[in-house]
C-alpha cells in the first residue's frame, strides 16, 4: 500500500504555500477507497500567474479553504505510514510539503516513495508523445479528462496513466513488486535520445556504428563537470554492455484504437501495442488512425483560436486610442531622455540627429499600428457553418503531411515547406478561404504559386510509412502542446469568461483603459520634467507637451497628444 499525492501552490519561489492538497490510497497499481482533497486557507495572496494555472484566488481560499494545521492533521490520518509518490516528487515533497510542515511545526507525514515522472520517463523511453508532461501524456494516450492543473485532477490522471499505460510495460520488464518498481525509478538513467549538443534528438545507440557520436560521448565523460562526466560515462557503459533493445516503448493505448474512426477491431484488444518491425498493412492502419486524430485536433484548435483572436481584435479596437497615446508618450519620453543626454555630452549638432531618429521611430510606430489594425480587422469568429466544415477540411489537409518524403529533392522540399507554412498561417489566422483552396485542390494551389509539383500518393514501403507515422505522431504532440498553451493563456481565459458573461468584456475594457491612462499620466509627468530640464540648458525646447515656450532654435518634433 502506498499514497499518490499532488499539490497546487502559490508558485515556484520560496516561501511556497500549498493551496490544494490531494491524494489517493493505492494498492499495487490500483486506487483503493475514497480520494483525499482539501483546499488550504493560508491567508496569502495568490500570484496571478499561479491563479491562472490552477484557478484558485485568495477570495476562493478564504471562502472554501481550511486552516493548514487542520488539513495536515486530516492528511496524516489518511496517509498513515504509507510511502508517498507524486509525479514531481522532489518538488511536491522536498520543495513544498516538508518546508511547509517545518514552518507550521507539523510532524513529517509518511515517507518518500518513488517519482512517477521518472518511472514514466524510463518506461516510455523513447517517448512517442514527445515529452512526459502529464497533460501531454493524458491527451496523447486519451486518458479521461480529470480536471487539468488541479491537484485532485492530476492525482486521478496519474492513477490512470499508471494503470492503463505504464503497468503493462512495467510487468513486461518484470517490475512486479514495490521494491523492484522503486529501485527501477531511482536508478541512474538518461534518455535514449540525446537532449542537447550537436547530436541532439539522435539515439545514443547510433554510437555503435558512428565513431563521431562515440567520440562526443567520450568527450562528455571526460568533462570537468561531474554531472556531465557522469552522464557521458553512463552512455558509454550502456554501449559496452550490449546492443540496442529490440522492443520499443509504448506506442498506442487501447483508447486510441477504439475511439478513432478508421481503427480496426484488431487494434483494440491490448492495452499497449509494441512495435518492432511492423508490416505495411499495420503501418497503414496506424497512419490512418494518426491522420484521423490529427484532423480532429487541428479542427478544434482552429475553431477556438479564431474565437480567441476575434475577441482580442475587438479589445484592440476599443483600446487602440489609449494604447497609441501611451506609446507616443513613451517615444516622447525616450526621445527627450536621449536628446538631453546627447546635448550634454556632444552638443546641439549631435542632439539634432536624435531628433531625426525620433521622427523615424514615430513613423515606424504609426505604421505598426496601421498594420496591426489591418490584421485585426481580418479576424472574426467562425460561423456555425464554418465551424462544422472544419473537420472535413482538416481530413483533407492532413493527407498532405509527408515530412521527410521530399528531403532528397531540394526544390520539392522548398515547395513542401511553403505549403506547410501557408496551412499554418491560415490555421492561426482563421483564414478559411485559404484552407479551403488548399484542401480542395492542393496541386492547383501549388501551381498558381509557381512552385514545384508534389506527389502526395501513399508510399508502399514500410520504412517510409513508419517515418510518416512517426511524423504524424510528432504533429499530434505539437498540436496538443499548442492547444494547451492556448488554453493556459490570459486571452483564452478572457474569452472563456465572456462566453457566459458579456459584461466581463466591458469591465475588462474599463479596467485596462484605467490602467493605461494611469501610465499615460505618469509618462506625461516624465515628459514635462524632461522638457523643463532641456529648457534649463537653453535649447529653447518646449516646457510641456504641445506647448512651445522660449526662443526656439530647435522645434520640438512631437505632436500634441491632446
Amino acid at each position: 500500500e502506498w499514497l499518490l499525492l499532488d499539490t497546487e501552490t502559490t508558485g515556484l519561489v520560496a516561501p511556497i504555500y500549498v493551496v490544494e492538497l490531494a491524494a489517493q490510497r493505492m494498492c499495487g497499481w490500483e486506487p483503493v477507497g475514497e480520494p483525499f482533497r482539501k483546499l488550504l486557507n493560508q491567508n496569502q495572496d495568490i500570484p496571478p500567474e499561479a491563479a491562472r494555472v490552477h484557478g484558485y484566488t485568495r477570495e476562493i481560499l478564504e471562502r472554501d479553504g481550511e486552516p493548514p494545521q487542520d488539513v495536515y492533521a486530516a492528511f496524516a490520518s489518511y496517509a498513515g505510514s504509507r510511502p508517498l509518490v507524486s509525479y514531481h516528487l522532489k518538488y511536491d515533497l522536498d520543495d513544498v510539503l516538508q518546508p511547509e510542515w517545518k514552518r507550521l511545526n507539523v510532524a513529517p507525514i509518511g515517507r518518500s516513495g518513488f517519482c512517477a515522472l521518472r518511472l514514466a520517463q524510463r518506461l516510455l523511453d523513447p517517448v512517442s508523445a514527445g515529452n512526459c508532461k502529464l497533460q501531454t501524456l493524458r491527451q496523447y494516450y486519451r486518458l479521461t479528462e480529470r480536471g487539468a492543473h488541479t491537484a485532485s485532477g492530476d492525482v486521478a490522471t496519474v492513477a490512470d496513466l499508471l494503470a492503463n499505460v505504464l503497468r503493462p510495460i512495467a510487468e513486461q520488464r518484470g517490475l512486479t513488486t514495490w521494491k523492484k518498481v522503486t529501485a527501477y525509478a531511482a536508478q541512474e538513467w538518461y534518455p535514449t535520445r540525446l537532449s542537447f549538443g550537436k547530436f541532439k534528438g539522435q539515439s545514443f545507440w547510433l554510437a555503435q556504428r558512428n565513431n563521431e557520436i562515440r567520440g562526443w560521448l567520450r568527450w562528455l565523460a571526460e568533462s570537468d563537470n561531474p554531472r556531465t562526466a557522469r552522464m557521458g560515462g553512463w552512455y558509454l557503459r550502456q554501449l559496452d554492455r550490449g546492443t540496442e533493445p529490440e522492443v520499443a516503448a509504448a506506442a498506442m493505448p487501447s483508447q486510441i484504437a477504439t475511439q478513432v474512426p478508421g481503427a480496426t477491431p484488431a487494434m483494440a484488444g491490448v492495452a499497449v501495442v509494441i512495435y518492432v518491425d511492423p508490416e505495411v498493412g499495420t503501418l497503414r492502419e496506424l497512419v490512418a488512425v494518426a491522420r484521423a486524430r490529427l484532423a480532429g485536433l487541428e479542427a478544434g484548435y482552429t475553431s477556438v483560436k479564431a474565437k480567441v483572436d476575434a475577441l482580442q481584435a475587438e479589445l484592440f479596437k476599443r483600446l487602440r486610442p489609449h494604447y497609441q497615446k501611451r506609446d507616443r508618450l513613451r517615444l516622447i519620453v525616450n526621445y527627450r531622455k536621449a536628446y538631453w543626454e546627447t546635448l550634454l555630452r556632444e552638443g546641439e549638432d549631435a542632439a539634432g540627429r536624435v531628433t531625426e531618429e525620433f521622427q523615424h521611430a514615430r513613423a515606424r510606430n504609426d505604421e505598426d499600428y496601421r498594420q496591426t489594425q489591418a490584421t485585426m480587422e481580418g479576424k472574426h469568429p467562425l460561423s456555425a457553418s464554418e465551424d462544422g466544415e472544419l473537420l472535413k477540411l482538416w481530413k483533407n489537409l492532413v493527407k498532405l503531411y509527408h515530412p521527410d518524403r521530399f528531403a532528397t529533392a531540394p526544390e520539392k522540399l522548398e515547395t513542401y515547406s511553403k505549403l506547410t507554412s501557408a496551412i499554418n498561417q491560415a490555421k492561426d489566422s482563421g483564414d478559411m478561404k485559404t484552407l479551403r483552396l488548399i484542401a480542395d485542390d492542393p496541386a492547383g494551389f501549388i501551381m498558381r504559386h509557381g512552385w514545384s509539383a508534389l506527389d502526395f500518393a501513399e508510399s508502399r514501403e514500410a520504412a517510409q510509412l513508419r517515418s510518416l507515422w512517426e511524423s504524424l505522431e510528432a504533429e499530434i504532440v505539437a498540436i496538443l502542446e499548442g492547444t494547451n498553451q492556448l488554453k493556459e493563456s490570459a486571452e483564452y481565459e478572457l474569452w472563456l469568461l465572456t462566453k457566459s458573461k458579456r459584461e466581463i468584456f466591458e469591465l475588462t475594457v474599463v479596467r485596462q483603459t484605467e490602467a493605461i491612462e494611469r501610465e499615460v499620466a505618469d509618462l506625461r509627468k516624465q515628459a514635462e520634467e524632461l522638457a523643463r530640464q532641456i529648457e534649463e540648458v537653453g535649447t529653447g525646447k518646449p516646457a510641456s507637451i504641445g506647448r512651445k515656450t522660449g526662443s526656439q532654435r530647435f522645434a520640438d518634433p512631437t505632436p500634441s497628444d491632446g
